[in-house]
């Protein structure tokens, strides 16, 4: 991955090759914002223009010997630790992680984990991890002017594995360069934090987004507005809403199911969609539940009549015409409150079953507010 195939972010790219330039290199930066917005392509690039043998004052040359190495992401400088299942090593990994990178740049933790099938097995940064660090890092630089340790989503990382890299991180052997990259920086061990140079990533400009969108999927303008308009400057949403275009309905027609129950206060219905989404799969549910979030968002702020702020597809928008007044200020915090709990429960394998049912009955009494 080269600056040049990351999607707007100018600034960001600018920035990264001056402090190059300048000889200003942390020893450990935190790369952090919104899901999609090409944080982990950021960290390669800037991987990649730091051993470019020659660098150019826009990208790496792309033809030296460590480029071609960082085009198979084979370089035996670079090195890649990210959330895993089985109580494995990222290393175990690594061939399928070369290759889920090689046809993905803009993604998120679900597509990772259903590229290695991990069915209803959370993505996690096991402890055991840190000594695989630890000793790769001991190792001298093999050929490269830096040793570089790219952790996608520390906030994964197993609380003894973070504990034990503290040291490292604050005080790396010589020429040894760290890049974490995070979606949920609040949930980031904060002796963490402090030892990195954070670095914002935002949202990617809308005319980037739909220039992006029109080159790859071939949608007209108008199309490619109304995508970039909902994804609301996440490409790998963009990706989302293009290409799961049923699982987004699927989510749609469940939560219509959801809500009308709970409106009726019809317990036999309750009990049949609250039993249809404990039938779907674990990440499917964690999917749901942050379509559920951002819907009820949407209708919030679609009661305020500020319609550039609300990203909303056609159908959504319809039934939030009749549903969204529902959505009020007295309700939409423990709304929001109601669904992150299920959210966090159906993360720590709790029964699917009774965390539905619980929410749906919940939702009945949060409706009549």
């Amino acid at each position: 991955m080269y600056f040049r195939d990351i999607i707007g972010l100018h600034d960001v790219k600018k920035h990264l090759i001056d402090s190059v330039q300048r000889g200003f290199i942390p020893h450990a930066r935190m790369f952090y914002g919104p899901e999609g917005v090409g944080k982990l392509p950021l960290a390669i690039a800037y991987a990649r223009y730091l051993n470019c043998e020659d660098k150019g004052s826009e990208d790496s040359c792309g033809k030296c010997p460590s480029c071609h190495k960082f085009d198979k992401l084979m370089h035996p400088d670079l090195h890649f630790v990210f959330p895993v299942v089985k109580s494995k090593t990222s290393d175990e990994y690594l061939p399928e992680w070369r290759e889920f990178l090689s046809g993905n740049a803009y993604f998120n933790l679900n597509d990772w984990l259903n590229f290695i099938n991990a069915e209803n097995a959370q993505g996690i940064i096991y402890s055991k991890e840190s000594d695989e660090i630890i000793r790769k890092l001991s190792l001298k630089v093999y050929e490269a002017p830096y040793k570089i340790m790219i952790v996608w989503l520390p906030e994964k990382m197993h609380d003894a594995c973070a504990n034990k890299l503290l040291k490292m991180i604050e005080e790396p052997p010589q020429n040894t360069i760290f890049l974490l990259v995070s979606e949920d920086l609040e949930n980031v061990l904060p002796t963490i934090q402090s030892r990195c140079q954070p670095l914002n990533i935002r949202a990617i400009e809308h005319k980037e987004m739909v220039t992006s969108i029109q080159s790859v999927f071939g949608l007209q303008e108008e199309d490619a507005k109304s995508v970039a308009h909902i994804a609301n400057g996440s490409f790998s949403k963009a990706i989302s809403i293009i290409r799961f275009a049923d699982d987004n309905e699927y989510f749609f027609s469940l939560f219509k199911e959801m809500m009308r129950s709970s409106v009726s206060r019809n317990i036999k219905a309750i009990k049949t969609v609250a039993n249809q989404m404990a039938s779907i799969g674990r990440e499917m549910q964690k999917s749901y539940l942050l379509y559920c979030l951002r819907l009820f968002r949407e209708f919030f702020i679609s009661n305020l009549n500020e319609p550039d702020m609300v990203y909303l597809n056609e159908e959504e928008q319809e039934f939030g015409e009749r549903f969204a007044p529902y959505i009020n200020e007295k309700n939409i915090q423990p709304f929001n409150n109601e669904f992150q709990l299920a959210y966090r429960q159906i993360e720590q394998n709790g029964n699917a079953k009774i965390i539905f049912l619980d929410l749906c009955l919940k939702g009945t009494m949060l409706l009549k507010k």
